[in-house]
């Protein structure tokens, strides 16, 4: 699951033309208009400028963590449809909310038939992978067609998936806030979100950072992380990714199966490790501690485990991994 949409983002970027995003200090927010409230602006995202003279108000999240940061926003009234809800579970405070909206798919992202049969005016994805043609998906022209905005997390956008920060994640929400109208839920959110960053920057201010790698395992198939917004995750939570962007095997895509004689010669001194369910974290706990049972990280127990969802670009979980993930490699600070 962790790999899917950002494997998926490397098949196509969803457009005919390449797309530019922005770079770390300068992600396009878009907004022309300072006093917007959600009607006649112009956004920038991922290099394409989305014109939108009303407030959406049949909107599809095509991720449950874009489903949930829109109820959180409290615009849970104008879903019409939510997808891929099999990849991860709602928060339980806001199952309830969700319980009446149309589920579109629950593994892959909908068919081109299925989410325009739904006629939304708003489509929110994770990645650029989810308006793939190629996978039956319907393609950002075909939505435009069909006078749907079709809005793709920074993060997740095809040029700046091998960059996104955790920061982007504001982007969005400052974006979310002036389409929709909900600017002040919106930087309530922004404000919570960098309190805990902040939190957390304070009490591992000073303190030896760890050497980390982030895997990701699948029966006996081992993928190291080296790029993304899940190589700022571990940054910001005070590790040393020991894989890396400038790393070969990352100079493309921000994800590369590896052999296991390479992870066992870096020798990390904490392992973090995305999972889907508990079953999967137990059979991926299995692997690491027998294969590689003289690793520093395994011997010492820094073994961390964090849900794949919350590793997709644009969402909130990105904020609450970077507290989990230092919390394991500080546990004193905490």
């Amino acid at each position: 699951m962790l790999l899917a949409a950002g494997c998926g983002s490397s098949v196509s970027d969803g457009n005919d033309d390449a797309s530019t995003a922005g770079d770390e200090n300068s992600v396009e927010n878009g907004n022309d208009d300072e006093d917007a409230t959600g009607t006649a602006m112009t956004i920038t995202n991922c290099g394409r400028e989305l014109t939108v003279e009303d407030a959406p108000n049949a909107a599809v999240g095509l991720s449950p963590s874009q489903t949930e940061l829109l109820i959180r926003l409290g615009l849970g009234d104008r879903l019409v449809g939510q997808a891929q809800t099999s990849t991860a579970p709602l928060p339980e405070d806001i199952q309830a909310e969700a319980a009446d909206v149309a589920v579109l798919s629950d593994e892959a992202p909908p068919t081109r038939e299925i989410l325009l049969g739904a006629e939304p005016d708003f489509v929110y994805a994770p990645t650029s992978y989810e308006f793939t043609a190629e996978q039956g998906f319907a393609s950002l022209e075909q939505l435009e067609e069909a006078d749907t905005i079709a809005y793709i997390a920074t993060g997740g956008c095809f040029d700046r998936r091998m960059e996104a920060v955790v920061e982007d994640l504001f982007t969005d929400l400052e974006n979310m806030g002036a389409i929709f109208g909900v600017e002040e839920a919106a930087q309530g959110m922004i404000e919570d979100a960098q309190a805990i960053l902040d939190d957390v920057a304070a009490r591992i201010d000073g303190l030896e950072r760890p050497s980390v790698a982030q895997v990701y395992v699948e029966g006996n198939t081992l993928t190291a992380i080296g790029a993304g917004v899940e190589y700022d995750i571990i940054r910001k939570a005070g590790g040393d990714n020991v894989f890396g962007p400038d790393d070969d095997a990352f100079a493309d895509f921000f994800a590369a199966q590896i052999n296991p004689e390479v992870l066992a010669n870096a020798d990390p001194e904490a392992l973090v490790f995305a999972v889907n369910d508990d079953g999967h974290e137990q059979s991926t706990r299995d692997y690491l501690e027998s294969t590689f049972p003289d690793m520093t990280a395994v011997t010492e127990g820094r073994m961390i485990a964090i849900s794949g969802a919350d590793a997709y670009p644009g969402t909130l979980g990105n904020v609450n991994v970077v507290q989990q993930i230092a919390e394991g490699l500080y546990p004193d600070a905490f």
